[in-house]
């Protein structure tokens, strides 16, 4: 029994109107035109004058005024007291509300009315009920004895019954006094106060409980409490009681200030059950992002756990269970006419058996983002400050001071565009640690040039491909990059990592992601585009290969410093897009390595969207080296309406590799035109990142979740059957439309 229940979420007029048809919908009132303030206006089939104030109409009597519109068999009024008595059958109308009685007595000084025997109708929000006596003034409806549902017919679903309902349009909210949910006409919980939403406004309130059971955590409760605590701030207080593990409390306080705008979250848990071993277990997480005027920004985006394992054992709405580590960022912007720069403090929490990354403590970064003309020729200065700490490295402490003037020059038409550009790339380093023994400098000095040279043509052609006054366009390129070759294996690595090898990659300038290492280049990179587009100017399909050709073996990859394993000499990347109709959509990448004639990488992806309720998406993934390990999985996500009330959702995901699935799930729902539910079913492998890289074991958790909703009391968000696919490891990706 709950001594306080709120389910504060949007009203669904319009939707559950889908599903209920017009017979629910009752058409909002509008006032007789031509009225004025404090105008009355009544016709009747005869009048009978009580003196000079008073007055008693008969047959057919409609009153209208500013705000309502009465319709009896009988009234009277008394003007100087200003009061108004009506006998039935009476239907009474105003802007929020339609209720048919057998008598009215109205106070109109007061703009009060009573009406006994009362079946009522709301306009701006489905839900209807009856009263033994209702009374309707400025803030809304009062009602004693009454009921109010969502549902049509004469035995719904399910209803409320109270002693006392109010419904303010004032303040968007309804609330009961001794309230009996009934479903089926079936009494099922008393609930002594009880409110529920009219409208999008907020409140403080229980939000709908989440109920589930599965094997990593038995039985599952989730009661989230809403405190509106001022409009511009919020928080949600979330118990979760788990049967295998405890009860975690969950908090998220949300702000929005003319400066800031963010969330503070934090979860904790006293004991886990399950890890006796393991003390008090908790997360914290903090989002911010501030505007200082017109030029400043500042943004943190901070994520703490308690140990390695939290992700995987709990879960939690503020990380992924796959994540190998959590951001702690802090940064300030200055957006200058000339100079764009950016103050950074940045550390990482690695989790499991990983190696520990260094901490940006500050680091200072520049660039220029107005050029200076030159005669022609755009000259322009980036360039950092860092200094960055790791006490579990052979480097402890290193400073980085590192400037890149640039001189450039670019020509673009319509059919062809050139680009060279001449950069001078100096950095120095001040690396401290017990250096004896290794290939590392305590100072380093590095000065590099770097010459890039790109040019682009486009051609353009009609076509009846596919379709007919079509338009087929060419766009080959061709880029050369050169770098001289410098040792600098005397230099730690930072912030520094390869990246990735698609085709745009191939057009990039650098093949690393920071310059703790500049990579030797004499290379022409070749490459293509071609696109067809409709005669409505819709891209419909566009297919881009390219591949470096290298010209001196200490440019090739293999000869350079990381990740030597998965270089290649000769890599192909293509990839492609097809989109022939407005339902179907298919994408694919492919990276080759020529020389050895193996793929890389791979990934392909199928979709079909229907309406809003209906989509099927296939795709497969492959890698020839992650961490050591080969990855090929298959997947399918897919949502199918099986009739206007029931659909179904499902997702699979199988690693050919190890011949096992990864990830099942699935789920049904029933809608109707007041309630729906959920019931749902999961098997996913779960990680354990105590354990050592490549002694992993497989294990599985299962899942079965249960919802279920009223309309009217509670928000479509608590049931979206589209937002089940973005859950799990793998989550539904919508596919990019370009005439959606």
């Amino acid at each position: 029994m709950l001594s306080v229940l709120s389910a504060p979420s949007f009203a669904e007029t319009e939707l559950t109107h889908n599903f209920c048809g017009t017979s629910m919908q009752t058409r909002a009132w509008q006032p007789l035109p031509g009225l004025e303030l404090n105008m009355i206006d009544i016709k009747s089939d005869d009048i009978e004058l009580l003196g000079t104030q008073s007055a008693e109409f008969t047959g057919n009597v409609d009153i209208n005024t500013l705000t309502m519109n009465l319709s009896a068999q009988s009234a009277l009024i008394d003007k100087q007291r200003g009061l108004l008595n009506a006998t039935g059958p009476i239907v009474y109308r105003d802007k929020v509300s339609q209720i048919n009685s057998s008598g009215l007595n109205a106070d109109l000084n007061n703009s009060e009315l009573s009406l006994l025997g009362a079946d009522y109708k709301l306009t701006d929000q489905l839900g209807h009920g009856g009263a033994e006596k209702l009374t309707v003034n400025e803030s809304g409806l009062n009602l004693m004895n009454a009921s109010f549902t969502t549902c049509p017919g004469e035995t719904p679903v399910w209803a409320i019954e109270a002693d006392e309902i109010d419904l303010s349009s004032e303040d968007g909210w309804g609330e009961t006094h001794n309230t009996v949910l009934r479903v089926f006409d079936t009494p099922v919980l008393y609930i002594p106060y009880f409110t529920f939403p009219l409208d999008d406004r907020r409140k403080s309130g229980l939000l709908t409980p989440n109920f589930s059971s599965s094997g990593r955590y038995g039985i599952e409760t989730i009661t989230p409490y809403y405190w509106n605590i001022a409009p511009n701030y919020d928080a949600t207080i979330t118990p979760r009681y788990m049967s295998k593990r405890g009860l975690q409390m969950i908090g998220e306080f949300r702000y929005l200030t003319e400066q800031n705008n963010g969330l503070i979250a934090v979860e904790y848990l006293d004991k886990d059950d399950e890890e006796p071993n393991v003390d008090s277990r908790y997360l914290f997480h903090w989002q911010q992002q501030s505007y200082f005027g017109e030029n400043w920004r500042g943004n943190i985006d901070i994520t703490n756990v308690s140990d390695d394992n939290y992700l995987t054992d709990l879960n939690s709405g503020y990380a992924t269970r796959t994540d190998t580590q959590l951001y702690r960022t802090g940064s300030l912007t200055h957006l200058g006419d000339t100079w764009r720069t950016n103050i950074k403090l940045q550390s990482f929490e690695v989790l499991g058996d990983h190696r520990e990354s260094y901490a940006a403590l500050p680091q200072i970064s520049f660039s220029q983002t107005d050029a200076y003309d030159f005669y022609g020729v755009d000259l322009t200065l980036d360039g950092e400050l860092s200094y960055f700490t790791n006490d579990d490295a052979v480097i402890d402490e290193a400073s980085r001071v590192h400037i890149e003037p640039k001189a450039s020059f670019g020509y673009q038409e319509y059919a062809w565009s050139f680009l060279s550009e001449f950069s001078l790339l100096h950095t120095e380093y001040n690396q401290h640690g017990d250096l004896t023994g290794t290939d590392y400098d305590e100072k380093v000095t590095r000065t590099l040039p770097k010459v890039r040279l790109y040019s682009q043509l486009n051609f353009e052609r009609e076509t009846a491909f596919f379709f007919k006054d079509g338009i087929q366009t060419l766009e080959p390129q061709i880029q050369y990059l050169y770098t001289p070759n410098k040792d600098q294996s005397n230099i730690g690595l930072y912030d520094t990592a390869k990246l990735q090898d698609d085709f745009f990659g191939l057009f990039r300038d650098r093949r690393f992601s920071s310059i703790d290492r500049i990579a030797t280049a004499n290379q022409f990179t070749l490459g293509a585009t071609t696109r067809l587009f409709s005669s409505e100017n819709e891209e419909v399909f566009n297919f881009s290969a390219g591949q470096i050709f290298y010209l001196s073996d200490e440019a090739k990859p293999t000869s350079q410093g990381i990740n030597v394993d998965t270089n290649y000499n000769a890599l192909f990347a293509a990839q492609t897009m097809l989109h022939w109709h407005r339902r179907w959509y298919l994408s694919g990448g492919i990276q080759y390595d020529t020389d050895g004639k193996e793929i890389i990488q791979s990934n392909i992806t199928l979709d079909y969207k229907g309406d809003d309720k209906q989509l099927v998406q296939l795709n497969h993934r492959y890698a020839n080296d992650v961490s050591g390990n080969t990855i090929e999985q298959v997947g399918l996500f897919t949502s199918i309406p099986l009739s206007q009330d029931w659909q179904f959702v499902g997702s699979y995901h199988r690693d050919l590799e190890s011949g096992r699935s990864i990830e099942v799930f699935s789920g049904l729902q029933y809608e109707s035109c007041c309630w729906a539910f959920q019931i749902t079913g999961r098997r996913q492998i779960e990680t354990d990142l105590n354990q050592a890289i490549g002694q992993e074991q497989a294990t599985f958790d299962t899942s079965i979740g249960f919802n279920i909703v009223l309309k009217g009391l509670g928000s479509k968000s608590r049931y979206d059957a589209q937002k089940l696919l973005q859950q799990g490891i793998f989550g539904y990706r919508r596919p990019y439309f370009l005439n959606n």
